[in-house]
Parts: C-alpha cells; sequence; structure tokens
C-alpha cells in the first residue's frame, strides 16, 4: 500500500516578503509568478515549505517593494494564471486598471460580455491568483462601496491598498 502525501505539495519556487500589509507569499514556475497570498490571520498556506526563489520572484519581490515605497504605480513581472476562460477575461480586464483607477462588478461584467453576471464576476475577481500585481482591489461597487476582499485580512487590507493608491471609497 502506497501513502499520499496530505497537504500541499511545495511549489517549484518561493519567495515570501514583509509588507504594510503583512507577509507575502510568491510562487512561481521558473517563468511566471503563479500565485501571491497576503498573509491571513498571522498565517500563510505554504510557510512550512523553505524559501527557494529565483529571478522572477526576485523581480516580482522587488516591484512590489517599490509598489508599497510609493515609487511604482505598475507591475511589469510575468503572471501565469490559471482559471476558467470567464475568469481569465475578468482578470485581464482587471490587468488594464491603471494605478488609482476603479472599476465595478457591473463594468466588468458589461466589459466580458456578461453584464447580468454580478455573483460570477464577484466569484472570478475573488478568485484572482495573484492580488496587488492584478489589481483586484481596485473592483468596488457601484456606488464606490467595499463589498469585501478575499486577500490578507479582507476589507481593512483593501481599505489600505485602496488609501495608499488614493482611492476614494465607502467603507
Amino acid at each position: 500500500m502506497t501513502s499520499v502525501p496530505i497537504g500541499p505539495m511545495p511549489p517549484a519556487q518561493l519567495r515570501r516578503l514583509e509588507s504594510p500589509i503583512g507577509r507575502i507569499e510568491l510562487t512561481g514556475d521558473g517563468t511566471a509568478v503563479t500565485s501571491l497570498t497576503i498573509e491571513r490571520a498571522g498565517h500563510l498556506p505554504l510557510e512550512e515549505f523553505p524559501e527557494a526563489s529565483d529571478d522572477v520572484l526576485d523581480r516580482a519581490a522587488a516591484e512590489l517593494a517599490e509598489y508599497f515605497a510609493g515609487s511604482r504605480t505598475n507591475f511589469d513581472v510575468p503572471v501565469s494564471v490559471k482559471g476558467t476562460a470567464f475568469q481569465k477575461a475578468v482578470w485581464a480586464e482587471l490587468a488594464e486598471l491603471a494605478f488609482g483607477e476603479v472599476t465595478s462588478y457591473g463594468e466588468l461584467g458589461r466589459a466580458t460580455g456578461r453584464p447580468s453576471a454580478g455573483r460570477a464576476v464577484g466569484g472570478a475577481v475573488g478568485a484572482n491568483p495573484v492580488p496587488i500585481i492584478i489589481p483586484c482591489h481596485r473592483v468596488l461597487a457601484s456606488n464606490r462601496r467595499i463589498t469585501g476582499y478575499s486577500g490578507g485580512n479582507g476589507i481593512p487590507t483593501k481599505v489600505w491598498l485602496l488609501d495608499h493608491e488614493g482611492i476614494v471609497h465607502v467603507s
């Protein structure tokens, strides 16, 4: 009888960095960033594994440090995301948002050809595997209200990111 490992498998590349919103964990495949996780309640999902960085993750960490320092407003590091065609369409729209620019769930639905798919849009935004780099924090309700955030510690993390970019919002 063979045993099957339980729990997460170590990623090919892994890098962690400190940030004003908590520790950040980056994973990669050697050519692109594949995930970005913001610490939640003091924990990261792969914290039991040692870091094994590469040039791509080092570059991503440097770009994120510049973003948090206020000297970077867009990201150039390559990303590779896995998801449905609809999720990828939503993420592509998010990637086009400029620093300090916002969109709404309804606008994302219209842009992806599904104007009445508010819940599906919200699900795709929440499933974004590389928040901040693909700026899902820039999505607000049509009245500029914050409706939620799945990264880090939730709404407080989103508020910090919005305030950092000078985005006016309603909490």
